[in-house]
């Protein structure tokens, strides 16, 4: 009998840090959007390149552009629906402030080489603000 894998309320640290590794490795669904919007316009592009300050999400060499698609949480976009988490509120405001500290750091080491930053939000790309029959995805 197949049964859904549900997280236990005791996961353990080591179990928690293997999914969150994990879910890094994931193609999340805003930045599939972006993906299949730029390719279906005939920009082709690299992902998330190692050689490039921040490791950006989505890479344009002929352009010299990057893009970085962040999750509002996790890089403290001031979002209305922002909420500091009860458990463990000092681990993620910590998580949060080194997270926009690094972007910062990777903004301007690109902007230094002279390559252009595009940012964009997830909650930017939520599906009821995208409209045309383009974003039917």
């Amino acid at each position: 009998m197949y049964m859904s894998r549900q997280r236990e309320a005791t996961t353990t640290y080591p179990d928690y840090y293997r999914d969150e590794a994990h879910q890094s490795k994931v193609y999340k669904k805003p930045e599939m959007l972006v993906r299949h919007f730029l390719h279906a316009r005939g920009f082709r592009f690299k992902l998330h390149d190692k050689t490039l300050p921040g490791k950006p999400d989505i890479v344009l060499p002929g352009y010299k552009t990057t893009i970085f698609i962040h999750d509002c949480f996790r890089h403290g976009h001031n979002w209305r629906y922002f909420v500091v988490p009860e458990t463990r509120s000092k681990f993620w405001l910590n998580k949060i402030n080194t997270n926009i500290a690094n972007d910062t750091k990777a903004v301007k080491a690109l902007k230094k080489d002279g390559w252009k930053i595009i940012h964009l939000w997830e909650c930017e790309l939520s599906l009821r603000k995208l409209k045309g029959p383009f974003f039917h995805y």
